[in-house]
């Protein structure tokens, strides 16, 4: 009899301890109480628009004008595809990098490219082959940059989802673009290896990017978490080459202007966050 008592006391008392332990375990991912820190990996898209009001050149002597912006080279607007990996502190800030690829919807959307290239096209507007046919150039915008930044979440019901809220980012960096060429159908010298630096506009130079938008982290599921933002970027940049030909801007020589592009964006990214530790801490005695 006290056997049986013994027995059905510790197994009893067992019961307890893992209904406790199961019951701190839920605790630990309860998302509806708790604030969570953990690395995250992100893949973003957007949609970019370069300013035509805002984004300008200036000339050594100080004079601006508006005919070589991104805006004014490139019909827009831009695609991007990003990667974002960032970490998420239990405060709801972050800190993130980020590397993006962007270039024109239209996959031919370099402007008034005829006048730019006139030693390259003929009368006919056509490139012509080394076969002496038409080499079907293809000439668009391709666009890349790297930034890190720190932002802050500011949830709307921190009693339900302490997770999720207004969004807003701060990030700099490295920007770089140029024109691509193509060619679709048979080879074309005048534009392959050097003789195509002559024609593609390559810049680089500083990226800022102010950021304003809603990030949402499920409490259920780890495969439903995005933010949605709105961006602004400021571009700060300059031609990387010794020698640019550009009929259109009269330009024979080494492009000496400074150029300052704005960009709006919507963006959104597709979160995964790793494994991570919540805003409570939880012991077992």
């Amino acid at each position: 009899m006290n056997i049986r008592r013994k027995i059905f006391r510790y197994g009893f008392l067992s019961v307890l301890l893992v209904s406790a332990f199961n019951g701190s375990a839920i605790a630990q991912v309860d998302l509806t109480i708790d604030t969570l820190e953990c690395h995250i990996i992100g893949f973003n898209a957007g949609l970019m628009l370069p300013s035509k009001q805002f984004s300008f050149e200036t000339a050594p002597d100080g004079t601006r004008s508006r005919n070589a912006t991104m805006s004014s080279l490139y019909d827009p607007p831009y695609l991007s595809f990003g990667i974002e990996p960032m970490y998420k502190f239990k405060s709801n800030w972050l800190v993130s990098i980020e590397g993006n690829l962007w270039f024109g919807l239209n996959s031919n959307n370099l402007n008034h490219r005829i006048e730019r290239m006139g030693d390259v096209f003929t009368r006919d507007s056509v490139v012509v082959g080394s076969n002496g046919t038409d080499a079907n150039v293809t000439c668009y915008n391709r666009g890349m940059s790297f930034k890190a930044g720190v932002g802050k979440i500011f949830p709307l019901n921190p009693k339900k989802n302490p997770n999720s809220g207004i969004l807003a980012l701060l990030k700099g960096g490295y920007m770089w673009q140029q024109t691509i060429f193509m060619v679709n159908s048979e080879q074309a010298p005048q534009l392959t290896d050097d003789y195509a630096l002559l024609y593609d506009h390559q810049r680089h130079g500083i990226m800022l990017t102010e950021a304003l938008g809603y990030w949402f982290m499920s409490t259920r599921s780890d495969l439903a978490n995005i933010y949605v933002a709105f961006e602004v970027s400021q571009c700060w940049n300059w031609s990387t080459r010794e020698y640019q030909i550009d009929q259109y801007l009269g330009l024979h020589g080494k492009d000496n202007h400074r150029y300052f592009d704005l960009l709006y964006s919507i963006k959104v990214c597709w979160m995964f966050p790793l494994r991570g530790k919540t805003d409570h801490d939880y012991y077992l005695y």
